[in-house]
């Protein structure tokens, strides 16, 4: 059963999510067609950011309202997880790096592998406790 802060948070999440998507082809469509120079690409350049950021505002709200105790402590044990996930891939990659092994890797990519690190370790966690016949 979804509690009425997870619908919430869906509706939010998916919403800064559909912001993102037109605006990131706004501005790569901008800088491609325009190539714009100075403030405007920077301007252009920080844009899609901003729904990223309010995605992470949203999952903080979520943890707030969320009144089900148990939820959120699954919630965020994933969260936990993902942050791990992110943190040891940037640190492996941070050593190639320094050793030229690698060249340089695109760090934009870090909040889509914390997303997808959360939601596998929010599966896991949920077969688990339900595996377990906790929280019922």
């Amino acid at each position: 059963m979804r509690t009425a802060a997870a619908k919430r948070y869906t509706k939010r999440f998916f919403t800064t999510m559909a912001a993102y998507v037109v605006v990131l082809s706004s501005s790569s469509w901008a800088l491609n067609n325009y190539d714009p120079s100075g403030a405007a690409r920077i301007l252009l350049s920080v844009l899609p950011a901003l729904p990223v950021i309010a995605a992470l505002v949203v999952i903080g709200i979520y943890l707030v309202e969320e009144t089900d105790e148990f939820l959120r402590r699954q919630i965020v044990s994933a969260m936990l997880f993902g942050i791990g996930v992110v943190l040891s891939i940037s640190t492996v990659l941070g050593f190639m790096q320094y050793a030229e092994v690698i060249g340089q890797v695109d760090v934009f990519w870090a909040f889509p592998i914390w997303c997808i690190s959360w939601g596998l370790a929010q599966c896991a966690v949920g077969l688990r406790d339900k595996a377990a016949g906790a929280g019922e």
